[in-house]
C-alpha cells in the first residue's frame, strides 16, 4: 500500500515519514557499497577456503563434471576377478562329444581347457526357534516352577543378535532409513518388523554403546597424539555438533547441543595430549601442550588470496608449505639430524617470508593470519607421528555428514547418542582390523574389547 499523499498528512506525520525513509536510503546506500566491494574478488569454493565441494558449481568453470578433456584415454591393464581360494562345491564336467564334427569322445582321456567360478546367494531366510519352558507344581515345596530360558533366547524381544546387529549396520554404515530398514526385512529376508521394533533394537544397546564409549575415551585418554574436528548436525530439529576426537587406537564420537571448547575440555577431563592435531577454529585451540594446525586448511586461505591477484607473497608461502609437506611424507627415510635439519629451515624461511613487505590487500589479510599461527606450522616435522593435515579427523567424520542428508537427521537424543556409540565402537574397531559387522556384532554379544 503506497503512503498517502503528503497534503492529508499532519506535520508530525510528515517527519516521521521522512526520518523513515531516510533511513531506508542510508541501509540501501550500505548494501550498494557491500555489493561494489565484492565486484571483482573471486568465487569462494572448496579450493580457496573451507566451504565443502558439494556446494561448488559442479560442470562450471572447468570443475568436476564438466566436459572430458580432448584426447583419448590411455590405454589400462586388464583385470579379471580372482578366483576363489576354496570353493563350497567344484562341479566336473566332461565332455560327451566333440563341438566340432559330433564324435562321441567320452571315452577319452581330457585334462581341463576352462576354469571359472559361478557366484550366486541362497534364498535368506530367518532362523526361527520356538522355545517351549516347562515346569509344573513341586513336590517338595509345593510351589511352581518353571525351566530357565536357554543363554541369549530369554523372553522379550524375539529377535536374536544377529538380526539387530544387521539392522545397526544398514542404518548407521550405509544410512538405511527405518522405513527402507522394515522393507528390505520383509522383501529380502522375509522378516516382518515394524519401524517401531526397529527403534526398540536400537534403544537396548544403549548400555553397551555406554559401557563401550567409556572404555574408548579411556583409552583415547592414554593418547600423546590426539586429532579433532567437528560438524554441525540436526537433532529433533535443533542444530548440534558433532565432535571427533582421534588417536593411534581410539575413535571417539560425541554429539552436544553446543560447539563451546568446553566440549572437548568434558571428554578430556584435565589430561593435555603432548600436540593437538586440528583445523584454527578457537574452540580447538590450546587442549594440547603443542597443536599443529592443518595445512591443507591454510593452503586453501593461501589460494584465495592467490586468485584475488596476489602473485607476490601468496605464492611464496603455498610453494613454502607444499615443500614441507613433502618433507613430512619422507620422514620415515630420514634421519633426525636430517629431519631437525628441515624443521630448521622451514621456520627461517617462513620467518624471512612474513618479514617481506606485502601491497596487495588480499596478501596483507593472509600476512595477518600466518603470524597469528605461525608457531603451529611445522609440529610435524619435529615428531614424526604428527600429521600435517587433519585429514584424518575429516575422514572419519565425512559417513555421518553424510548420514543426515540420507535419513533426514535424528528425531530424537537417544537416537544421536546410538549413532555417536556406533561410530565410535566401529571406528576404533576399525583400527585394529576388524570390519564394522563384526564389531557391532561384538558389541550385540556383550564381547567388545578396547584393543
Amino acid at each position: 500500500m503506497s503512503p498517502p499523499p503528503l497534503h492529508v498528512l499532519t506535520e508530525a506525520e510528515k517527519n516521521e515519514l521522512l526520518l523513515a525513509q531516510h533511513e531506508m536510503i542510508e541501509r540501501l546506500v550500505a548494501r550498494i557499497s557491500e555489493l561494489e566491494s565484492l565486484v571483482g574478488t573471486p568465487r569462494k569454493t572448496s579450493r580457496n577456503s573451507h566451504i565443502p565441494p558439494s556446494k561448488d558449481d559442479f560442470g562450471k568453470r572447468g570443475g568436476k563434471g564438466g566436459k572430458p578433456k580432448a584426447g583419448k584415454r590411455p590405454p589400462r591393464e586388464g583385470k579379471h576377478r580372482p578366483l576363489t581360494e576354496t570353493p563350497d562345491k567344484t562341479e566336473r564336467i566332461m565332455a560327451a562329444n566333440c563341438c566340432h564334427c559330433g564324435t562321441d569322445i567320452s571315452s577319452q582321456a581330457q585334462h581341463c581347457r576352462h576354469r571359472y567360478d559361478h557366484i550366486d546367494l541362497p534364498p535368506i531366510r530367518p532362523i526361527v526357534t520356538r522355545i517351549e519352558l516347562f515346569g509344573a507344581r513341586c513336590g517338595g515345596c509345593g510351589r511352581r516352577y518353571r525351566a530357565a530360558a536357554p543363554a541369549g533366547m530369554e523372553p522379550g524381544t524375539p529377535f536374536g543378535p544377529g538380526i539387530r546387529s544387521l539392522l545397526a549396520y544398514l542404518h548407521h554404515s550405509h544410512h538405511v532409513s527405518f522405513e527402507r530398514l522394515s522393507r528390505i526385512a520383509a522383501e529380502l529376508f522375509g522378516l516382518t518388523i515394524s519401524q517401531g521394533a526397529i527403534a526398540n533394537a536400537f534403544r537396548r544397546m544403549e548400555a553397551g554403546m555406554t559401557a563401550a564409549t567409556k572404555a574408548i575415551t579411556d583409552k583415547l585418554l592414554t593418547a600423546k597424539i590426539i586429532a579433532s574436528d567437528e560438524t554441525s548436525t540436526r537433532t529433533n530439529g535443533i542444530a548440534h555438533w558433532q565432535w571427533v576426537f582421534l588417536s593411534k587406537d581410539a575413535v571417539l564420537h560425541k554429539i552436544a547441543p553446543r560447539r563451546a571448547r568446553s566440549v572437548a575440555e568434558e571428554v578430556l577431563g584435565g589430561h593435555q595430549p603432548d600436540v593437538w592435531v586440528s583445523d584454527r577454529y578457537a574452540g580447538q585451540q590450546e587442549l594440547g601442550k603443542e597443536h599443529q594446525v592443518c595445512l591443507a586448511h591454510v593452503l586453501r586461505d593461501v589460494q584465495y588470496a592467490i586468485d584475488c591477484g596476489d602473485t607476490a607473497f601468496a605464492p611464496k608461502v603455498r610453494d613454502h608449505l607444499r615443500w614441507a609437506i613433502r618433507i613430512g611424507k619422507r620422514r620415515s627415510s630420514l634421519k633426525d639430524t636430517t629431519l631437525a635439519a628441515y624443521a630448521a629451515k622451514a621456520d627461517n624461511l617462513l620467518t624471512r617470508l612474513v618479514q617481506m613487505p606485502v601491497a596487495h590487500p588480499a596478501g596483507r589479510v593472509l600476512l595477518k593470519q600466518i603470524k597469528a599461527w605461525r608457531s603451529k606450522f611445522f609440529i610435524f616435522l619435529t615428531n614424526r607421528n604428527v600429521p600435517a593435515t587433519n585429514n584424518i579427523s575429516e575422514r572419519e567424520i565425512r559417513p555421518s555428514v553424510v548420514f543426515p542428508k540420507v535419513t533426514n537427521g535424528f528425531r530424537s537424543d537417544w537416537g544421536a547418542q546410538i549413532h555417536a556409540g556406533y561410530r565410535s565402537v566401529t571406528g576404533t574397531a576399525r583400527l585394529s582390523g576388524k570390519s564394522a559387522l563384526v564389531a557391532i556384532r561384538e558389541l550385540v554379544d556383550g564381547r567388545f574389547m578396547v584393543a
